[in-house]
């Protein structure tokens, strides 16, 4: 369904609206895009579907006097603040922590509108002008910054996000249930004791309140981490076994301001159909806001307007991917009618062409995907259902997602479907699926990321051998043959990823260029908060096993190994 009318971001149109209150307050670094793929619209829309009142401020100037964060007044409920579908950090530094000079979420590309540490800033702020209003501080930031964790840029470890901000809570993930539960208890006034029994939110309290949990998970408290990164490597492998678990226990970590806990509640596990469905199905524009017209296209929106989300999580597990620890191991998938609604809604588009950008998530091929035995799977931690090797107990049938493309491509008004998300190389049999994506749905280059070579360094990293992409390749190239194609396959590579050396990229570079692969998808790693990499790059070693490892990380040693991606011999 195609909504008409973005929410207000101004006074005029909360005018417009006759409004005489505004419930929630949303603030965002990115532009504003009324679209199912940028998490403050969605919040916004399920709020408002709920029948809550929604004012969005997107990229407030935190420069001035401020006015932006005052122009809307004062919630009835809450102020919400992200800082959009990226990390801040991520978005303004490069791997060698250069300045970018540009940001894809900004009208014209344009670097500079929004802060370093944006949820930090915005909230500190609106606690400075609204300091008797709750802010609830979301978004993949604040998510990957609930506990103690180290900060790359800093090169520091950092308490919890709800420390530094002040913020009232923290809900992690993907929070549309969550907010709603946040909504409720602030209807008749501020509910401490009712939103701290919601599922995904983290927030604050006293020794008092912590000694009254049952069966807490206890942390190193965030002193211990500082003083031992034995103690901050053992936090992370309980937090991570913990997070793979279909239950949860809730987590604790004492912060070093006198009698102040962190206490991170379990997540949302068991969503229905219909509560996995409801926030795609909801009305969005699917436009950027007016408010941009003449100031130019918007790059991330440009990539995804044509794109559809069939599912969430992650079970690959990967050691330098965020993914797990925000959506989730266990993959969540959207039904097929919500799917070929939303395919139906973007023909309706009047700029529509015909080609769906994507049809895919976080990896391209999980849809539908699962434990056979749901019981094994209650049993299990396992970071990844693929790493060592594919669990016995994993269906991975591709025919569901196969269906689901012919379904798709039967819409009218639909002439080609793309598949932009990577494929998990190492998560089909046989090459029905890949033939399938390779002659009908790839636009001439098909993304795969085997991120190395060096069978010790994909161990570190929890990917296959580089054997596993050989034969994809060479099935590729067989495809192509066979069906008369000239196409690319493109794949990702890592440099100075924990115990990988300058002799580990001159083999790599040897290796894929014995393939004839064009080095164009590669990347010096970002140790990005509440991954395996990030802690083994901080403490030097794996804290599973205890081995210490080689890390580059001088910025020059950072750079010499990326150079290999790009040598000749």
């Amino acid at each position: 369904m195609i909504h008409t009318k973005h929410l207000p971001t101004s006074v005029k149109e909360v005018e417009t609206l006759d409004w005489d209150y505004i419930d929630v307050i949303l603030l965002s670094g990115d532009a504003y895009i009324d679209h199912p793929s940028f998490g403050a619209a969605v919040i916004a829309r399920t709020l408002e579907a709920a029948g809550y009142r929604v004012a969005v401020i997107p990229q407030p100037n935190w420069r001035d006097d401020l006015r932006d964060f005052r122009k809307l007044g004062t919630p009835r409920l809450f102020f919400g603040v992200t800082s959009g579908n990226m990390d801040s950090m991520v978005n303004h530094y490069t791997a060698n922590i250069r300045l970018r000079s540009d940001d894809a979420y900004t009208p014209g590309g344009k670097a500079g509108f929004r802060p370093d540490r944006a949820v930090t800033l915005y909230t500190q702020i609106l606690k400075r002008e609204f300091p008797h209003i709750p802010v609830i501080i979301g978004g993949i930031e604040a998510s990957l910054r609930r506990l103690t964790h180290y900060d790359y840029w800093s090169d520091s470890l950092r308490p919890s996000v709800l420390i530094e901000s002040g913020a009232d809570a923290l809900v992690y993930g993907m929070g549309e249930k969550t907010v709603l539960g946040v909504a409720k208890a602030f209807r008749n006034g501020y509910n401490n004791k009712l939103l701290r029994k919601l599922r995904g939110v983290a927030f604050v309290d006293s020794l008092d309140y912590v000694a009254r949990i049952e069966n807490p998970l206890m942390l190193h408290s965030h002193g211990k981490c500082l003083e031992s990164r034995r103690a901050f490597g053992e936090n992370f492998t309980r937090v991570e076994t913990e997070s793979n678990r279909l239950e949860q226990a809730r987590l604790i970590v004492e912060q070093q301001t006198a009698d102040k806990y962190v206490i991170v509640n379990p997540p949302h596990m068991n969503l229905t159909q219909k509560e996995i469905d409801a926030p795609y199905d909801l009305p969005y524009t699917r436009l950027p806001h007016p408010r941009y017209a003449k100031k130019g296209a918007i790059p991330a929106y440009e990539m995804i307007k044509n794109s559809i989300t069939i599912h969430r999580g992650c079970f690959g597990g990967c050691s330098f991917c965020t993914i797990s620890a925000h959506q989730g191991k266990f993959i969540r998938s959207r039904s097929e009618k919500s799917i070929l609604g939303e395919a139906r809604a973007i023909t309706a588009m009047k700029e529509f062409r015909g080609n769906l950008s994507d049809v895919g998530g976080p990896t391209a091929n999980m849809y539908r995907m699962g434990g056979r035995d749901h019981e094994i799977c209650c049993k299990c931690a396992r970071p990844s259902c693929l790493f060592p090797r594919i669990c016995s107990n994993l269906d991975n049938n591709h025919e569901p997602l196969l269906e689901l493309y012919r379904k798709i491509q039967a819409v009218g008004g639909i002439k080609h479907i793309y598949i932009g998300s990577g494929i998990r190389h190492d998560l089909f049999e046989d090459e029905k699926y890949l033939r399938d994506v390779v002659v009908n749905h790839t636009s001439g280059r098909l993304k795969v990321a085997p991120e190395h070579t060096e069978d010790h360094i994909l161990k570190l990293m929890r990917k296959p051998s580089f054997e596993a992409f050989e034969r994809l390749n060479a099935s590729f190239d067989r495809i192509c043959r066979d069906n008369g194609l000239k196409y690319q396959i493109v794949p990702y590579f890592i440099s100075g990823h924990p115990g990988c050396s300058e002799d580990d990229m001159k083999a790599l570079s040897r290796r894929t260029r014995r393939l004839n692969i064009n080095l164009e998808q590669v990347q010096d790693l970002t140790p990005t908060p509440m991954t395996l990499s990030s802690v083994m790059f901080y403490c030097g070693f794996d804290p599973y096993s205890g081995k210490r490892l080689f890390t580059a990380r001088n910025q020059d040693d950072k750079r010499r190994q990326k150079s290999y991606f790009f040598a000749t011999y």
